[in-house]
């Protein structure tokens, strides 16, 4: 019986990273459709969120199923309920995902404007971040889930500062407004999907050693510079 059970919380654990896989693939995607101006690339993207909301519905479904079926001790307690919520920041962030992808096809018949920040670049981090806090749900590294949270301020950070200057933008020049406005937007979602990265990689320390990390100083300090 005990097999059948560690089986159950390996499936819950396999979906679960499957669906971040599907994430972080419609992030990218969403980013090379920004780059390269694709509008159906853009409509590939929005119509892909179902899956990865099948997928949220399935693991709700496998850890009420095994929450019914047995009295779990504290550690696959943790399992299944750290699951859950991860599945959930996960579908919010395939949310954001899509809010990018349309906001693209407005930008398909205009003209690019100049920014100082590199949006695709700024996707990449919050897509980096996925994958480690994925990462570090399966394979249990407390240090390496610190460090997607430390990263959390390299976007935020990045996010201030395109939007300070679409501001400005919007201001001097009023032809800019609609495509300003879709950069901000863009900007914004990029930014809440660092923040659910942030959000599965605080989660995955509760898993490890039942701390509860969120809002703490701990998670908020910025990354280590790097050595020159």
């Amino acid at each position: 019986m005990k097999r059948f059970f560690d089986t159950e919380l390996e499936t819950l654990r396999s979906d679960l990273f499957r669906m971040g896989e599907k994430v972080i693939a419609n992030l990218r995607a969403a980013l090379k459709a920004y780059a390269e101006r694709d509008a159906d690339l853009a409509r590939f993207v929005i119509g892909a969120d179902d899956e990865i909301d099948d997928l949220e519905v399935r693991i709700d479904d496998e850890a009420i199923r095994y929450l019914s079926l047995r009295t779990p001790v504290a550690t696959e307690l943790r399992v299944v309920l750290t699951g859950m919520k991860a599945s959930h920041e996960l579908e919010r962030a395939a949310d954001e995902v899509t809010k990018i992808a349309r906001r693209i096809r407005g930008l398909v018949s205009a003209a690019p404007l100049t920014v100082s920040v590199d949006v695709v670049r700024m996707g990449e981090i919050a897509a980096e971040m996925l994958r480690d806090a994925l990462d570090c749900f399966v394979h249990g590294t407390e240090e390496r889930a610190m460090a997607v949270c430390h990263r959390d301020v390299e976007v935020d950070t990045l996010n201030r500062t395109l939007c300070e200057e679409l501001t400005e933008m919007m201001t001097s020049r009023p032809e800019s407004v609609p495509v300003a406005l879709d950069l901000v937007f863009i900007s914004k979602a990029i930014e809440r999907i660092a923040d659910h990265a942030t959000n599965v990689a605080e989660e995955t320390i509760y898993l490890i050693n039942a701390k509860d990390v969120r809002h703490t100083p701990e998670v908020k300090k910025p990354a280590p510079a790097e050595p020159a």
